[in-house]
């Protein structure tokens, strides 16, 4: 057999490896799942046994064949697997990350699930005190950090969408509101549909408390003209 094993059996060593990887990606997955994200405990232990089973593997062509006379014509760079796994692993990630106007949710199950990953390759090259320590710390950083979220001064946004009579002056006077409200805007946009006679104008308003949608919404709908107001 071309495995040498710290425990003396091919077979235990590879159902802990698969066990503890399986568990750091189960624990990570418990936390998002818990919290409803779409990536979730399935998600996160399949692709910690994942990448556990792709190390394992690619350990084991090394050990079978990288031994091999040196004449011969095969090369093997065990670290090739190890770098598709981290580059296969954003396609994963990028289907969990949505932008909703000027937000972005699901970077940081993206993230997690990068991490994951990388759990499950320590535990598959049998680093299992890498892999038990980067576990406890991406479990701190999901659940204990998140807690520092309100006490945090950070910037937020609303996109906010206005729908109108098409008349002169109507954006000068949704301008005069941000500026009497002292809000700074980005990224305005807007086009108008001469069928309907209609004005649409969007923008990414920046600096606002909390409850400045309802509190626009009720300065806006007076302004003549104004026919649907939307924020997010």
């Amino acid at each position: 057999m071309f495995f040498e094993t710290m425990l003396g059996s091919v077979e235990l060593d590879l159902t802990i490896k698969l066990l503890l990887a399986a568990l750091a990606g189960g624990l990570v997955g418990f936390e998002r799942e818990k919290h409803g994200r779409p990536a979730g405990l399935r998600t996160n232990l399949l692709v910690a046994v994942g990448s556990c089973v792709m190390m394992i593997v690619s350990e084991a062509f090394y050990l079978k064949y990288g031994m091999s006379d040196a004449e011969t014509t095969l090369r093997l760079d065990p670290s090739r697997v190890a770098a598709q796994i981290v580059t296969g692993i954003g396609f994963i990630g990028a289907g969990v990350i949505l932008k909703e106007g000027a937000s972005i949710r699901g970077l940081t199950t993206a993230a997690s699930l990068w991490t994951v990953a990388g759990l499950g390759m320590a535990f598959g090259m049998g680093f299992f005190s890498l892999g038990a320590i980067a576990t406890v710390l991406v479990l701190v950083s999901l659940s204990l950090l998140k807690k520092l979220d309100p006490i945090m001064k950070k910037d937020s946004f609303l996109t906010l969408a206005v729908t109108a009579v098409n008349r002169e002056g109507l954006i000068e006077e949704l301008q005069e509101v941000f500026t009497d409200c002292k809000l700074e805007t980005l990224n305005p946009n807007s086009h108008v549909d001469l069928v309907a006679n209609e004005l649409f104008y969007q923008v990414v308003i920046t600096q606002q408390t909390q409850h400045i949608g309802h509190e626009l919404t009720e300065t806006i709908k007076k302004i003549e003209g104004i026919k649907k107001i939307h924020y997010h």
